[in-house]
């Protein structure tokens, strides 16, 4: 529990994924063992060496943003923006505003790296461009790069404001931060936000995470620092997290938005709640031996004052890649034994959703516990030998406990954990 014994709950849940645009669909694809994965629509890859994605087909967001003067605010937000605000406000399209105070409502949201359109910076580039062929001028740069780039462009592109659209459009006037850990950044956001709401700094967040590496510059970039799949002739089987054959994650892209509150104002304003947080942790892992990792799953169990045997299941960050698979593994094996806790991955059906998978992941853990049946990890054949863990496959998992942990982290070592309980 929170030192303070605030209880924060869960109250909402919005999920945009290749697997479907509601959380619904997404857990009911997810049963079905579908798969989000196939070749690129967005661009062209012919001279890509990695084609495949966890691409979300004709996303609008004016289908979520009805608000005239919010609508307008569209054109100056990249995707992965877009993907967060469209998020929030199907999380907060059912709340009733006059019920809460705006300066008792906070927003913590995670974000990655966000790639700028190219046809943005063409003309910049074209004429900072020197007459030796791939040369850029630097001073041909400052003299007739920069006036070509539109002033507000770098406004589109900044980290922090999915958080700061989202705090405008729904006067969330208490705390504010941005979270950029990679990968790990949402589920350290909502670990923010439940201890500001522990210790009695806001009553109410907005929480998630967005991300889309599924553009031409963030995927030369995936090609040439991560370990990407290379079975482009078989995208729907391409990323087999903890399996013998994995050779790769594959990327993705997605928002999730979590509405989390202390119990008793969602009581008031007759919220119903879907789950509680009981318990967070993070840490540093310096040597990828599992050590940093398992020291987060036990902070955050001791702080649900829960032990090992309480956990129904693990939802792994689970990237499909060699070394980090294995890492991960030994992790959790520190703590729960090895081949001990059901462990579920959802990134070979969903591809990497960055800094969206954490709460992506763990609103998928909630309607598991709702529904009561873990999915099957799609991709998942054989475990590795270098990864001692009881991967959830084949079929679903009864969930028989009423507590499961989300895990995440970062290649470079910041790892975090929740802990999550049924509602009863």
């Amino acid at each position: 529990m929170p030192a303070s014994s605030r209880r924060v709950v869960l109250t909402g849940l919005s999920t945009l994924s290749p697997l479907g645009m509601d959380p619904d669909t997404l857990y009911r694809r997810l049963m079905a063992g579908d798969s989000g994965v196939r070749a690129i629509k967005a661009f062209d890859t012919a001279n890509m060496p990695a084609k495949i994605a966890g691409e979300i087909d004709n996303f609008e967001a004016k289908t979520y943003i009805t608000d005239k003067g919010h609508r307008r605010a569209l054109k100056m937000m990249s995707r992965p923006i877009q993907l967060a605000v469209s998020a929030a406000q199907c999380v907060m399209n059912s709340v009733d505003r006059t019920k809460i105070d705006p300066t008792r409502l906070g927003v913590e949201f995670g974000a990655g790296l966000m790639a700028s359109e190219l046809p943005e910076l063409a003309d910049a580039a074209m004429a900072s461009a020197n007459c030796q062929p791939g040369a850029v001028s630097l001073e041909l740069w400052g003299q007739k790069g920069i006036p070509a780039i539109q002033p507000l462009w770098m406004l589109k592109y900044l980290p922090n404001l999915p958080a700061g659209h989202i705090s405008i459009m729904h006067d969330a006037q208490g705390p504010n931060n941005s979270i950029t850990e990679s990968d790990a950044a949402s589920l350290i956001a909502l670990g923010e936000a439940f201890r500001i709401i522990g210790r009695d700094g806001a009553d109410m967040f907005i929480t998630g995470g967005c991300e889309s590496k599924v553009h031409p510059v963030s995927l030369v970039r995936q090609c040439l620092f991560e370990q990407l799949s290379k079975r482009n002739d078989n995208p729907q089987d391409a990323c087999r997290p903890y399996d013998r054959d994995r050779d790769g994650t594959v990327v993705g892209e997605g928002a999730a938005v979590l509405l989390i509150e202390e119990l008793e104002h969602a009581k008031r304003r007759g919220a119903i709640p879907l789950a509680e947080m009981v318990g967070f942790g993070a840490a540093f892992e310096r040597t990828h031996s599992g050590e940093g990792l398992a020291r987060a799953i036990k902070a955050a169990l001791k702080d649900a004052d829960a032990i090992p045997a309480d956990i129904d299941f693990v939802i792994g960050h689970a990237m499909g890649l060699t070394a980090y698979d294995a890492f991960e593994a030994r992790g959790i094996a520190e703590v729960f034994g090895p081949q001990g806790v059901p462990v579920y991955a959802a990134k070979g059906a969903l591809g990497n959703t960055g800094a969206a998978s954490g709460a992506m992941e763990l609103a998928i853990g909630v309607l598991a516990l709702q529904n009561g049946a873990v999915p099957p990890s799609r991709n998942h054949v054989a475990t590795a030998e270098d990864c001692p863990v009881n991967v959830v496959h084949n079929q679903a998992k009864k969930v028989a406990k009423p507590y499961f942990l989300k895990l995440a982290y970062t290649q470079l070592g910041q790892c975090a954990a929740a802990v999550i309980k049924k509602w009863e």
